[in-house]
Parts: structure tokens; sequence; C-alpha cells
């Protein structure tokens, strides 16, 4: 799975100052959120700065907002729950920045790694403010990145140039878990439905007790009483 020109989405041929501001959250299912800022510094009293249009496919998951802040104008866009395959379309959102910043965010087992190549020559060395981060659901193993900490990866990268960016981390594969968890499932419900029929079998076993045991039928039954023995005949009740 691939993440395209995620920064491409709001780097336009510009000649002015510009902001960038991408920070986003890789879940460990596999999940994508986080917030775009695309804006620059107007070039007259109507200009807007740039746009950024969710796709279709997308917009019940992406909420697009004006941005306005230390005198650049443009948008914010916020998505959240988005899968790998998800993040390629935000590309769509502003098309004339195509092929400026080119990443991939790869699966290998329990391997994700993170890796492109950002071109940033056609931006003014002066004014311009591009940055991304990346929070990982564990510890960054390896990064050329600046790390925020365990889990967290940042970027500045400088206008007029051409830099690489690179993270690896470790992480069970969502797929892999989920299967795990449907094979306990199946194991728990076996062994319950085994406790289940072994307790009805022991509740349904014969209580008969066993020939010869030597039970009596209760105190003061004379079914069983020889009539012959003296000790069984009534004795005579004696009057005063």
């Amino acid at each position: 799975m691939t993440i395209l020109a995620l920064l491409a989405l709001v780097v336009p041929a510009l000649t002015g100052c510009l902001r960038v501001q991408v920070s986003m959250g890789v879940s460990a299912d596999d999940r994508v959120s986080g917030q775009i800022v695309a804006a620059a510094m107007p070039t007259g009293p109507d200009d807007v700065g740039p746009q950024l249009t969710p796709p279709d496919s997308l917009a019940g998951k992406i909420r697009v907002a004006p941005y306005s802040q230390d005198g650049y104008v443009g948008t914010q866009a916020f998505f959240t729950d988005l899968s790998f395959g998800d993040v390629d379309q935000l590309a769509t959102m502003y098309p004339q920045a195509a092929g400026a910043f080119q990443l991939s965010l790869s699966r290998s087992g329990d391997e994700v790694t993170l890796d492109g190549l950002v071109d940033l020559e056609s931006l003014p060395a002066q004014g311009s403010d591009v940055q991304l981060t990346v929070a990982f659901p564990t510890r960054v193993g390896t990064t050329d990145g600046i790390r925020e900490g365990d889990s967290i990866v940042s970027w500045r990268l400088p206008p007029g140039e051409q830099s690489s960016v690179s993270a690896e981390v470790r992480y069970q594969d969502p797929t892999t878990r989920s299967l795990a968890g449907w094979a306990a499932l199946l194991i728990g419900v076996s062994l319950a439905f085994a406790a289940i029929v072994g307790g009805l079998a022991y509740l349904g076993r014969n209580r008969e007790p066993a020939v010869g045991s030597g039970r009596s039928s209760g105190a003061g039954d004379d079914h069983g009483a020889d009539p012959d023995d003296p000790a069984a005949e009534p004795h005579d009740r004696v009057s005063v």
C-alpha cells in the first residue's frame, strides 16, 4: 500500500511565500488521521490562497475550513480514519501540485516503512515553511527525521532543495492480529460448549441405587417384613 504525493497536494509553483504543515498519525490498525494546512501570502485583496477540495469518495472523512494566520491565507483539511489507499486519494485535493513530493508507506510483515523524496526547488528560500510530522503506534526504529519522542518524527523541509524522508517501525499486522483474535474466540466458544455438554451429561446420569447396595426404602416401611417373624406381629395392648 502506498501514499503518493501527500505534501504535493499543497506545493504549487508559487513565487511568493508558502506555509505547508502536514501532521498525521498512523494507528495500530493502519488507519490514518491528521491535518493539512495549505496557505500562502496573498498577492491581492481577493487572493484566498490554496484551496483544498476533498474527493467525493472521501467527503465523509475530510472536513475543509478556511485558514488565516500570521498573514497567510488558504485552507486546512482535517481527515480521519483513512486507509493507506484513501490517503493516496488526497493527491486529488490539489492537482496543480502533482509531482513535488513523493512518499510511500508500505508494510512487509510486521515492518512498516515510510520513505520518499521531496522536491521543493521551485519554492523561494525566504518566507516558506514546509513541515511534516508523523506519529506511529510504536517506537520508531530508524529515521532521518527529528525525533519528537519514541513514536513521533518530524521533518522541516528546506525550500529550494531536495530532501529525503524515511522512517521504519515494527508493529503487528492488523490482519494477522484479527485472525488470531477470531481463533481465540472460536477456541473459547468450543471450550464453553464442551463444558455445557459435560454438565448436562453429569446432571442426566442414572441416579438409581445399585443392586445389593442394602439401601432401605425408609424408616417405618414394613413392606419388606417377614410374616413368620414374631417380632413383626403386633403386641397386645394391656388394659388397666
